[in-house]
């Protein structure tokens, strides 16, 4: 969650670009936590936030390294402020990790056997072939598919 605003904090140029979906994107993450859960699973409940959540991380991501769009300045300004997941994004730039969903699916503690989810073996490699993840509820985030 982005931290409150105040009238203290000044904006770096070009925030009224991105504001607008910065915005969409925390409404929809308002209405996300909201949701009722009835009839879901424990972790099917959090799969909204995680979606919203990775969506605005590559949104930001996606304005600074590879449209860029936005400045340097502006840039570490939304990570500062909790617009986007600063490891996320670290591990999107490192080969093998560009479509990786969530940091939870390639840490082996949470995993059985110590390796990662399902949802990072490539789909032909899969012995079923519509898998959803446990955490997140990826459908396949392997850089090879």
């Amino acid at each position: 969650m982005p931290k409150i605003k105040t009238s203290r904090v000044s904006y770096p140029e070009g925030w009224e670009l991105i504001e607008p979906t910065i915005r969409e994107l925390d409404a929809k993450m308002r209405e996300a936590e909201n949701d009722p859960h009835d009839g879901k699973r424990k972790c099917e409940a959090l799969w909204p936030i995680f979606r919203i959540s990775h969506q605005r991380s590559r949104y930001i991501y996606d304005l600074y390294y590879r449209r860029k769009e936005i400045s340097r300045e502006l840039y570490e300004f939304c990570l500062d402020q909790g617009y986007a997941d600063r490891n996320l994004i670290a591990k999107w730039k490192k080969p093998g990790y560009e479509r990786l969903c969530c940091l939870r699916c390639i840490q082996t503690r949470d995993h059985n056997f110590a390796t990662t989810c399902v949802c990072r073996v490539p789909k032909h490699l899969r012995e079923e072939q519509v898998i959803e993840c446990v955490h997140c509820g990826c459908r396949g985030c392997a850089s090879g598919d």
